[in-house]
Formats: structure tokens, C-alpha cells, sequence
């Protein structure tokens, strides 16, 4: 039936062929179905009480992971498993080991952001056997506590590691084939449509049905992650139609790698994308580590940052660097272009009618260059972008600056080049002398604004400031940069 969204919730199948392209999961779970453990707390994806387990088939496997479904559309969800902390109790009405060590550690206070912490903790329980400290603080990035409760969480997620009964258990355990037939026969064999007028969605069957939508529809929105778009809802009100979901299509979804780079799918998320990026560019890796929570990273892609186009996005400047090439694709073919040449104004990328993003390809540093990536925000995890600087600097054997590429976020109306800085720097001694006389040359290539993040002044001399910790980094003073070939 291609007139249909159809998922499995919790148990059972569901079919929707009534939906508004921008309705929610949270609204669907909590108005519709009356599953009240789901919370809204922001709208926008940043508390992480909506937290709920979305479970997809891909190579023939079941991978669940947590997301936030006060931004997650139902249009999105086709063939999937969705998973809310009403579904973990044992059918005895046992609490499961993940909800259990929570009340032996009293990791609950209020309760509100309760259910959204537990199912958080369940989508690591289920991943990873004995997760340490680290891998514990990364799973709950996208939750937050007001009662400032962290410590009892997290020592429960230290001890329901020890706490694993059998795979009958869980409840996704016991299923888990069943399910993946079920998923299976759900499948769609055409594009879904659903709606009229004013109201459509549609989930295209193949990349090359998506190309001849949006040959008819050049004004439809491209919904992949729904990570920015989701906050055009909830917080703008925005009326969406048609609305085009492609995160489901296994073309745009390929990562692959050569000796000269990583070619990303536009329908990759940042969680998809992580482990290729972090062992070929370890900086670019941690800067992933840092963009939203867990939740976010699980639904958000770089092709999207990028079709974006938002001058504080925090894919495009790195990427930019590195020097990667975007390909778009149309019913016409593909065209391909410097990412840097994407972005043309505020608001304008370089997209014909029709146009969307496939992939982008990523060069992966050679030899002895260096590479780093600095995010400047408020606070360290799950915040917006104040100014976000990239770097990539090659020297001869005499440590002259042979090639340098820099690139910021938040200083200007893109993701823009430094260029005359780097006009500065090329061809000279990669010393403290030459930096100190680059420095005033970002004054000809941005003219940042004030806002809520950060004023001007801050911002420009942050980016100076940037350029001078890149060189102490690169000269030996404590860093996160290391030689790329001690890493490959």
C-alpha cells in the first residue's frame, strides 16, 4: 500500500493514511495514543525528555537508536520500529535492569526528564556491554537533569552493566527476529502520498523517484533529519507542503572510503558518518562529538547541514577547509563544485531548481599537515555555535607555509574562507612573528554581528585568537592535534 505511513509502536502495527506532513511523533504518542511517559520539554530537541528508540532495517540488520520525538516527524518514520519506555517493563510488570538501577542509585528526582534518561540508557544498554565513563557521558549528552541530579545516573548506567538476565527479557531481545520480518514486509514497492492541497507529504521509493519529484515540485522541503527543519514547527510555526522524506533512501545513506578521501551520502548522520571521519580525520571526529546530543547526531546529516546553508551550521567551515567537493544531483545528471562555492548569500545556496544534495566528498589530510577544528560555544556540549574556526596547514622541510586553508562559522552571513589571512600566511615562516602580523588581516575578511551568542568584538577577536592556539598547537604546546600518520 503506497497511500500509507505504516511502523510498528512499541507492539503494535500501526497504519496512518490521515497525516499532516509536519506532525510529530511527541504529539502522535502522547495525543493520539495516550503514551504520557514521552515528555515534551523544549520543542526543539535539546532536553531530551521526548527520548524515544526508533529501530530500522539497514543490510539487513536491526539497529535501534535514540532520538528526540518532539522534532521527529511521522513522515519519517515508514518501516520502522518505535520504541517508548512504556514497551521495557517485563510481562510480569518487572521494571527492566535500566529502570531498576535508577531507583537502587535514586537517579530520579522531580521525574520529569526520567523516561527520556531511561531510554537513553536503554539504546547504550543494548549497544554496549560495559560502557566506561566516557561512553556513558556521550549517550546522556542529549538529556537534561534541572534538578542537577547527573551523578546518580550515571552511576546507574555504571551498574546496570552488571545487571543482564537473559535475551528474553528485553523485550527488543525476545522480538528482535520477529520484528525484522515484520519491518520487512512494510516495505513500500512505490513512493507514498499522502495528502492534498495544502497538506502533503511523500516518501519517494528510489533516489531516482526523488529526482522526478522535485522536478515537479521545486519548492518542496527536503526533510532528512528533521534536526533544523523540525524547529521551523515547533518553534516558528511554519506550514510545511509537500514535504519530501528521504532519510530512509539506502542510495543517499553510503559511506565510502578511498586512499583520497570519504565520500558521504547526503542521508548519512552525523552517528553514521562518525567512525570513518574520527580514524581518517581524528579533529573532525571530535567536533562531531559535540554537535547536539546523541539524539540529535542519530537523526541529523552533514548533507543537510549543508543544503541548510546556516552561517553557524558546524559541518560546512571544517569541511570547507579540507577542501570538500559537494555533488548535486537532478534529473539532468549530476553537477559537481567546491563546497565553499555552495553557499552564495544568507539564505541562497547554489541550487538549481530540482536540484538536491547527494554527497559530499571529504580529502583526508596527507603527510604532514595539520588539521583542527575549534567550536566556541556557551557551554561545551549541545549548544548552538557562537564561532566555529578550521584549519589546515601544510609546511615545507624549512617551516614555510606552503598551503594554508582556513574557514569560520558565525562570522559572516556563510560559512566563509579567511583568504586574505591566508594570503598572509602562505609563503612565509610558520612563526609567532608571522601570526602576530596575520592577525589584523580577519578584519578585512569578516565583519561579524552582535547577537544573543556573542557581540562582534568577541567574535573577531576569537578568531584571531583561534589562528594564534592553532599555531601554539602546531609548535608543541599541549593540543589535540596529532601527526596523521600516527593514527592511520
Amino acid at each position: 500500500m503506497n497511500d500509507s505511513i505504516r511502523f510498528i509502536l512499541n507492539g503494535e502495527d500501526i497504519a496512518l493514511s490521515d497525516v499532516r506532513p509536519t506532525e510529530t511523533l511527541l504529539d502522535f504518542l502522547r495525543l493520539n495514543r495516550r503514551l504520557t511517559g514521552t515528555k515534551e520539554g523544549c520543542a526543539e530537541g535539546d532536553c531530551g525528555a521526548c527520548t524515544v528508540l526508533v529501530g530500522r532495517l539497514a543490510d539487513g540488520k536491526l539497529t535501534y537508536e535514540s532520538v528526540n520525538a518532539c522534532i521527529r516527524f511521522l513522515g519519517s518514520l515508514h518501516a520502522t520500529h518505535v520504541v517508548t519506555v512504556e514497551h521495557l517493563a517485563g510481562r510480569d510488570g518487572a521494571l527492566h535492569p535500566v529502570q531498576q538501577a535508577l531507583v537502587d542509585c535514586h537517579g530520579s528526582q522531580c521525574g520529569f526528564c526520567t523516561p527520556g534518561f531511561v531510554m537513553s540508557l536503554y539504546g547504550l544498554w543494548l549497544t554496549t556491554e560495559k560502557p566506561g565513563r566516557r561512553e556513558i557521558e556521550k549517550a546522556l549528552q542529549g538529556n537534561l537533569c534541572r534538578c542537577t541530579g547527573y551523578e546518580p545516573i550515571v552511576k546507574a548506567a555504571e551498574q546496570v552493566s552488571l545487571m543482564r538476565p537473559s535475551a528474553l527479557f528485553d523485550p527488543l531481545e525476545r522480538t528482535r527476529s520477529e520484528i525484522i520480518a515484520r519491518l520487512w514486509a512494510m516495505q513500500a514497492n512505490g513512493t507514498i502520498r499522502i495528502g492534498k492541497d495544502e497538506d502533503r507529504l511523500i516518501v519517494p521509493a528510489s533516489i531516482q523517484a526523488l529526482a522526478e519529484i522535485l522536478s515537479q515540485e521545486p519548492d518542496a522541503t527536503v526533510v532528512a533529519g528533521s534536526t533544523d527543519v523540525g524547529l521551523w514547527v515547533t518553534k516558528q510555526m511554519r506550514r510545511l507542503s509537500p514535504v519530501v522524506f528521504i532519510n530512509h533512501l539506502s542510495e543517499l545513506q553510503s559511506v565510502t572510503q578511498s586512499e583520497d578521501g570519504i565520500t558521504i551520502g547526503a542521508g548519512v548522520s552525523y552517528t553514521g558518518a562518525f567512525t570513518a571521519i574520527s580514524k581518517r580525520i581524528p579533529a573532525l571526529g571530535r567536533l562531531i562529538d559535540r554537535i547536539g546530543g546523541e539524539q540529535v547526531r542519530n537523526m541529523g546529516t552533514i548533507g543537510g547541514n549543508i543544503a541548510n546553508g546556516s552561517p553557524i551550521g558546524d559541518s560546512p567551515p571544517p569541511l570547507i577547509a579540507l577542501g570538500a567537493t559537494l555533488t548535486l544531483r537532478s534529473l539532468e545528471g549530476q553537477r559537481k563544485m567546491p563546497l565553499e562555492d555552495f553557499f552564495i548569500a544568507y539564505g541562497r545556496q547554489d541550487r538549481r531548481p530540482g536540484e538536491f544534495v547527494e554527497s559530499v566528498f571529504v580529502p583526508t589530510p596527507k603527510g604532514t599537515s595539520r588539521f583542527a577544528a575549534y567550536k566556541i560555544t556557551k557551554r561545551r556540549d549541545e549548544d548552538i555555535t557562537a564561532v566555529l574556526g578550521a584549519f589546515l596547514l601544510t609546511r615545507d622541510e624549512a617551516e614555510m607555509v606552503t598551503d594554508i586553508r582556513i574557514a569560520f562559522g558565525g562570522m559572516a552571513a556563510t560559512p566563509k574562507r579567511a583568504r586574505t589571512v591566508e594570503a598572509a600566511l602562505i609563503g612565509k615562516p610558520w612563526t609567532e612573528a608571522t601570526i602576530e602580523v596575520a592577525r589584523p588581516a580577519f578584519d578585512a575578511d569578516y565583519q561579524p554581528l552582535t547577537d544573543w551568542r556573542a557581540t562582534a568584538e568577541y567574535r573577531q577577536l576569537t578568531a584571531k585568537n583561534l589562528l594564534t592556539r592553532f599555531y601554539l598547537e602546531t609548535v608543541g604546546a599541549p593540543a589535540e592535534l596529532k601527526r596523521f600518520e600516527e593514527v592511520a
